[in-house]
């Protein structure tokens, strides 16, 4: 089977509006990459997806450049844009990143937030608690954070957050389950939005060291156990 024939065959042909075609055609890809579609290691070239979608090689070149923001692709020499591997050897750095930002986005939101705000983040430990699709539980998970970092007035650290989530959505879509990172976290969840409804920024920043942990030793676990590729 040709590139061509599994790019159609896995995104369906369409005329795309041209003022919109950039973020249309990120959010397909994104969508496609993340629920498994388009695998690691599958190249996205330009001139295919321009066809596919009716537009100019510009808003899809524009396109690519976000998802690799994102981590979601890589550019290889020769071969242009390719699907990033679901997870590699800096995953556990990736928390270790997230340990550091988070709990200061935490420190500085919690004054801020609002009811609103905490009200929405119960809602979305509700959604997660009774999710079964696993392409939903990594987007709910990331919504969930960003709620109760909502309070900071720093843009480029929630931008910066909002990153390392995109990488860990991805990996969570495809290993929840099979590593035990699902239901047992809502309890961390739960004490998380306890804590800072009760504006205890030290108990809230606790929670969060010990959730972000566990995960990442869970994950350098499944790294050091896994099948060699």
């Amino acid at each position: 089977m040709t590139a061509k024939k599994s790019l159609s065959t896995i995104l369906v042909s369409e005329q795309v509006p041209a003022h919109l075609a950039r973020s249309v055609i990120e959010e397909k890809l994104r969508s496609a990459i993340l629920d498994g579609r388009l695998p690691a290691g599958m190249a996205l070239r330009q001139q295919e997806l321009a066809t596919l979608f009716g537009v100019s090689r510009m808003p899809v070149r524009e396109a690519l450049r976000q998802l690799e923001a994102q981590s979601l692709l890589k550019v290889v020499m020769h071969k242009g844009a390719v699907v990033a591997p679901l997870i590699g050897e800096d995953a556990v750095d990736t928390y270790n990143l997230r340990l550091l930002l988070e709990t200061e986005a935490l420190r500085q939101s919690i004054p801020n937030l609002t009811p609103e705000h905490i009200g929405a983040a119960r809602r979305y430990i509700d959604q997660l608690d009774t999710e079964t699709n696993l392409s939903e539980l990594g987007r709910l998970n990331r919504l969930f954070h960003m709620e109760l970092y909502a309070g900071t007035s720093n843009r480029k650290l929630l931008r910066l957050i909002e990153h390392e989530l995109n990488e860990e959505e991805r990996f969570l879509r495809f290993h929840l389950s099979t590593m035990g990172l699902g239901k047992p976290t809502q309890q961390d969840h739960i004490e998380l939005v306890d804590a800072v409804h009760d504006r205890d920024i030290e108990r809230a920043v606790k929670v969060l060291q010990h959730h972000l942990t566990n995960a990442s030793n869970t994950i350098r676990h499944y790294l050091d156990t896994r099948e060699p590729d």
